[in-house]
């Protein structure tokens, strides 16, 4: 059908999900129907993502409430794929985007960014779809994506779009379901913390030590936070930087409870001036 609808000139416009679908997702389904006609959304909760021990058990499943919201916000098809059909019997083919999988998150889960890349292949080629949307808060996600789209000459471009986030700051997460009362009111921390270091920027810091000091210190000071890593790093290489040039993200990882979260903010600089979004 994908193949077909290309022919006929028509560009497809593709959102990959793990359902348990929140404001976050439909605000790249909008984007995707703005853009695109037909606009394809899968639901897959992909196994080889989840590192021995991590959530593939519990994560949320709320398929009929998924696509009951998909169906009022105008999505044209609905691929919903079983794990038999991704990855059938005796299945031995995987891709590993060198250099950026080992670092950060695909240092703290191991074999995490080999399924999201093996995976995000395997749909793309199955929908074909000329725009693929992500969102930014998995930032290192969307980075792999786009550099194995570019390597491998696929014909589909990924928007990256911003992120949503809650009154309090939380970014959208279908894992934030997870979380206590407790835990959601300490995981604003995150928020405040990256908010603390724009600041600092807005008002002329320039030093990414410091500034990743300071959000340390801020996550620290939250006594249900544990905190994976904070790092200032390039956006394209994800290697870290000791001051601020070109553009860069911050990005946090810290667990409350037995959820673990991310976040980020982007910094970049234009015509010698740096522009930060959370």
């Amino acid at each position: 059908m994908s193949r077909q609808l290309r022919t006929e000139g028509r560009p497809v416009g593709f959102v990959p999900t793990m359902g348990a679908l929140h404001e976050g997702h439909m605000s790249l389904v909008r984007a995707a129907i703005v853009e695109c006609r037909p606009a394809i959304v899968s639901i897959f909760v992909n196994p080889t993502q989840f590192a021995p021990g991590e959530d593939l058990q519990k994560y949320p499943h709320t398929f009929d409430a998924d696509r009951d919201r998909l169906e009022a916000a105008g999505v044209d098809y609905l691929f919903v794929p079983e794990a038999g059909e991704m990855y059938p019997q005796g299945y031995r083919t995987w891709v590993n985007v060198e250099g950026l999988s080992d670092r950060l998150e695909g240092r703290v889960r191991p074999g995490h960014f080999r399924g999201v890349t093996t995976v995000v292949l395997k749909l793309l080629e199955i929908v074909q779809p000329r725009k693929t949307f992500f969102g930014r808060k998995d930032a290192q996600q969307s980075r792999l994506i786009q550099q194995m789209v570019q390597d491998l000459h696929l014909d589909s471009e990924i928007i990256v779009c911003p992120i949503v986030r809650e009154a309090d700051g939380l970014a959208m997460s279908s894992r934030n379901a997870y979380l206590s009362a407790d835990e959601r009111r300490g995981a604003t921390v995150l928020h405040r913390a990256l908010d603390g270091s724009r600041r600092a920027i807005e008002t002329g810091e320039r030093d990414a030590l410091r500034l990743s000091a300071a959000v340390r210190e801020i996550i620290r000071g939250e006594r249900l936070a544990q905190m994976d890593y904070v790092e200032l790093v390039d956006a394209e290489t994800f290697e870290p930087v000791t001051r601020l040039r070109g553009h860069c993200l911050a990005l946090v990882a810290a667990r409350f409870g037995a959820t673990r979260l991310i976040d980020n903010l982007l910094i970049e600089e234009l015509d010698g001036k740096f522009r930060t979004t959370l």
